[in-house]
């Protein structure tokens, strides 16, 4: 097992100029082969996702570091674009680089992404140092994925780490293809990939402020019209001023806040929550602000509260299927028994099987308590309903009969007794 805390040629300079820029493109452009690329974010720091270091690597084509808030008015953006949208793309865990990528002009059109690729494949650790370790014989150091990329000068320390990701890449996403092969199962990878370049031009999600953590303490729309006027006034400021929202004003906080009603501001100051987690000079700067938006949500009318459960495409949550839904749950129940032993027969996760939204939309079936019965005419309905709600295609083949076989049940399926609980019970009676 080699430790690697640099790539082995060295890390390169950050190219912060035209000139350097330049003669990186002619290298890769003279190079072979797919193109390595990562991209460093400042989650947790910053509002914005943009990328703060971009890295790039190419086979006869070298590494590259690019500084994309110094280049982001170069011209030869667009080339560098031209030229990765000419090959394929390896990205490890692409759901998380290619907004910031697409934002600063870097369009992929063909992927491969080496974590998607090893959970198809089966690989029980898909993270990139496990990997690593697993399939290169590498051990990489993983301490600096957490830092905050929009400091500057990026530390040398910093550059190694962010430089090794895409150094490694190419090597890795040769042996997750060979097992791809060798498990046959390539296609369906590449049909992953290909649906992950689309999902990512999907529009934001209505009224994103529901997914404030901790919403399941909320019992009255009363309280839905406060969380939902300090979220969005969070969202404006931190916005404005390019800070995290949770480091401005922490959802417990929100939560808090709409649960105890303050209307003072020693009332405001004396909450616990507030005690502990407004701390910082920018946070207590802000809390009149807070009380500001907290009594203007008091006076909202009733009339414009918000639902208790936002209205259009959303579904109940599944907690809540047992007593207003019992078909429903009970099919739903069956489904995860069954997908259960297909995921063990692939070795591939449930959830890379069929998303769990999709699972869920096509048991609840818009609320119609029903049981069908079980029939290739079933099956094909099934089908053509799962790639309605966005299933791939090789998803839809090896799940279809397993959902349609749930979809004609309408009882849980019996708890499995354990035989040890089960020879107490008859050696007791």
């Amino acid at each position: 097992m080699r430790n690697l805390t640099a790539p082995e040629g060295g890390t390169p300079k950050v190219i912060e100029n035209e000139t350097e820029f330049s003669r990186a493109l002619q290298e890769l452009t003279g190079g072979t082969g797919p193109i390595a690329i990562d991209a460093e974010r400042a989650s947790g720091f910053k509002y914005s996702s943009r990328a703060y270091l971009i890295q790039l690597n190419r086979r006869n084509g070298g590494l590259h570091l690019l500084d994309p808030i110094a280049l982001q008015n170069s011209p030869l953006i667009a080339k560098l674009s031209d030229l990765i949208s000419q090959n394929e793309s390896i990205i490890h865990a692409s759901s998380q680089d290619l907004p910031c990528l697409r934002e600063f002009g870097i369009h992929p059109k063909k992927l491969f992404d080496t974590e998607l690729g090893a959970r198809i494949a089966g690989f029980p650790k898909v993270g990139l140092a496990p990997l690593c370790e697993n399939l290169l014989e590498i051990s990489l150091a993983k301490e600096h994925s957490a830092v905050d990329w929009s400091i500057r000068p990026l530390r040398n320390e910093w550059l190694d780490y962010a430089a090794l990701d895409v150094a490694v890449l190419i090597d890795l996403r040769d042996k997750v293809e060979a097992a791809l092969r060798d498990s046959n199962k390539l296609a369906w990878a590449e049909e992953e990939f290909a649906a992950s370049l689309k999902a990512e031009l999907l529009k934001p999600r209505p009224e994103p402020w529901r997914r404030t953590s901790g919403m399941h303490q909320i019992r009255s729309r009363f309280e839905l019209a406060i969380i939902r006027s300090l979220w969005q006034a969070r969202d404006e400021i931190a916005k404005d001023i390019d800070l995290a929202p949770g480091r401005l004003l922490n959802d417990a906080v929100i939560i808090e806040l709409a649960r105890n009603k303050p209307k003072k501001r020693e009332e405001f100051l004396d909450l616990p929550i507030v005690k502990m987690r407004i701390r910082s000079e920018i946070q207590i700067s802000y809390i009149d602000r807070w009380l500001s938006v907290l009594n203007e949500a008091y006076r909202i009318p009733e009339e414009n509260w918000p639902e208790m459960r936002a209205r259009g495409d959303s579904l109940p949550a599944p907690r809540n299927w047992r007593e207003k839904f019992p078909i429903a749950n009970a099919q739903l129940q069956h489904v995860r028994r069954n997908l259960t032993e297909i995921s063990e027969k692939y070795s591939i996760p449930q959830e890379n099987l069929l998303s769990p939204e999709i699972l869920k939309r096509v048991i609840f079936n818009s609320g119609k308590e029903e049981v069908m019965s079980y029939s290739e005419s079933q099956v094909s309905e099934i089908r053509s309903k799962l790639r309605e709600l966005g299933a791939r295609n090789w998803q839809v083949d090896i799940v279809a009969d397993a959902v349609a076989r749930a979809k004609s049940e309408s009882l849980p399926p019996p708890v499995a007794v354990d035989p040890a609980e089960e020879s107490d019970s008859e050696t007791a009676g």
